[in-house]
């Protein structure tokens, strides 16, 4: 629902006996340590400031449940000016990145939701279910009637469809973003030059762990800092350099393979294994979050992280004041042997960073769902981009004649501006672009990863028993998965889960795949 202004209570995610309460009384202030902010009761205010409900430009309060990359959620300097730009009050309920899996399904499963929810994961079982269930706005009716929206392509809204309905706006991303970032110092330092197969990463990976790359006369490095993540970790961009397929394998008769059941996912975690038993990789990236990795990273416990290339300045800026010497170089073009014709790269979701999503139960009619969607529109506006972006100008960011922008307080900006960087619904297209060399050279590479994209045949495709168990078949093969990596099973101990994968229900999800791809062949 829409908040009013003067109507808006503090709520805690899962607490169902909360929501009865709050139905009752006019407020109820309950903050957990990780939300921050609240949702608006149930009940429509009359008059106001508010304006009519009727009006998609009337001032009005919207909540948010959103997703946090960042340690700690942004201070209200860039809420203030995206309020200001947007004619709205907006709260954020804030969900860490690491466990947002669990608490989203949490928040779907009581009903605790907000105005506009974060979907990021949309093959988990849950979500697809709920999104399926009738639970939130089908928007593509509403796309055309505002600018910014209007002009999301049709192929975008395809992919990003679930059954042929579009329920959310799509987070906009580049295709194929990830690589590799690796110390360049260091290699300098161990006399190797920038791998341009996976047989000399693994050789830098040795050097970085045994050859003192930092030079301090301490055993205290690794090659891999990596995280608790087999897809935007380091696993599935190694498995792609590998041709491991992207989830999905299609053959030309329309035979779907899942990419755990093929020689290179083995291969791959073979290859992470070998890094592991060598103590090449840090040993407890099983258990490692997505910020302690790229603090490890920045603080100069190891010199090769895997993801997405942009990240790569972050790093160098968090490694300011610790490790000011560090010189990194990114590679996008390795390969098993080096050959042009074996590069592959996954493409994330197609493209699709997840959506937008607009609950029934939050959103009540048409008129409130024209006002969110035009919140929505407004944060695509290139001011706004910039804003969540940079920040705000010269006190966090200046900008030349070119466009090209300059972050003059990186303190600051960590703060107040770079939690909102997974809040763009869309991240392409605009004039503003970072002079920092890190982050255009990284812009070149996810340019030309797109040449070598491999997408998901599947990601578009229905599967009613992915939809109702997808996500607990997938914990079989991610714990297999680890606990091979790991040494804790053999290649047979891996063979038995996906045995055990397919007679838990993975088989009908192929079969099931099967058809629908014949079917939209047709």
């Amino acid at each position: 629902m829409i908040m009013r202004a003067g109507c808006s209570q503090s709520f805690e995610k899962g607490e169902m006996k909360m929501k009865k309460m709050v139905k009752k009384m006019a407020a109820l202030a309950i903050c957990s340590a990780l939300v921050l902010t609240a949702c608006g009761e149930k009940e429509k205010a009359a008059g106001g400031t508010t304006g009519s409900g009727s009006d998609a430009n009337a001032k009005t309060s919207i909540t948010w449940l959103n997703i946090l990359h960042t340690a700690s959620p942004p201070t209200d300097t860039i809420i203030k000016k995206i309020e200001e730009k947007t004619n709205a009050e907006v709260k954020f309920s804030w969900i860490p990145d690491a466990s947002k899996e669990e608490r989203i399904n949490t928040s779907l499963a009581s009903d605790s939701l907000a105005d506009i929810v974060t979907l990021t994961i949309l093959d988990n079982s849950s979500v697809r279910n709920a999104l399926k269930s009738g639970m939130f706005w089908e928007v593509e009716p509403y796309l055309n009637e505002f600018p910014n929206l209007a002009k999301i392509s049709e192929d975008t809204r395809r992919s990003a469809s679930i059954a042929g309905k579009l329920y959310g706006i799509p987070f906009q991303k580049d295709l194929a973003r990830n690589g590799v970032v690796i110390r360049k110092d260091w290699l300098d330092k161990v006399g190797l030059p920038v791998p341009k197969t996976l047989d000399e990463l693994m050789e830098v990976a040795k050097a970085f762990t045994e050859k003192d790359p930092d030079g301090n006369g301490k055993n205290d490095t690794t090659g891999f800092m990596d995280r608790s993540d087999l897809v935007y970790g380091a696993f599935k961009t190694l498995g792609s350099y590998m041709g491991v397929p992207n989830y999905w394998k299609v053959s030309e008769d329309g035979k779907m393979t899942p990419e755990f059941d093929t020689e290179e996912y083995v291969k791959t975690m073979d290859y992470m294994k070998k890094l592991y038993d060598n103590g090449y990789i840090n040993q407890d990236f099983a258990v490692t979050a997505k910020t302690d990795q790229q603090q490890k990273f920045a603080q100069g416990k190891a010199g090769i992280y895997v993801g997405a290339l942009f990240d790569s300045k972050n790093l160098k800026n968090m490694a300011k004041g610790v490790q000011d010497n560090m010189e990194l170089v990114l590679a996008n073009n390795i390969t098993p042997t080096g050959s042009e014709s074996e590069r592959h790269i996954w493409a994330g979701n197609n493209g699709i960073g997840g959506l937008l999503a607009f609950p029934k139960s939050e959103v009540k009619d048409e008129a409130e769902l024209k006002r969110v969607l035009k919140f929505v529109n407004d944060l695509m506006d290139d001011d706004m981009y910039a804003l969540m972006t940079y920040g705000i100008k010269d006190v966090h960011y200046k900008v030349d004649e070119n466009d090209a922008a300059t972050i003059i307080n990186q303190d600051l900006w960590q703060q107040e501006v770079q939690p909102f960087a997974s809040s763009r619904p869309n991240e392409t297209g605009y004039k503003i672009h970072d002079s920092d060399p890190l982050k255009a050279e990284s812009d070149k590479l996810i340019k030309e990863n797109a040449k070598y994209a491999v997408l998901n045949p599947a990601y578009s495709l229905e599967s009613e028993t992915y939809s109702t168990q997808g996500s607990e078949l997938q914990k079989i093969i991610t714990d297999a998965t680890y606990k091979y990596i790991l040494g804790k099973i053999d290649l047979n101990g891996f063979k038995d889960a996906v045995e055990n994968w397919k007679k838990s229900g993975g088989s009908k999800i192929i079969a099931e795949y099967e058809e629908a791809y014949k079917a939209a062949k047709k």
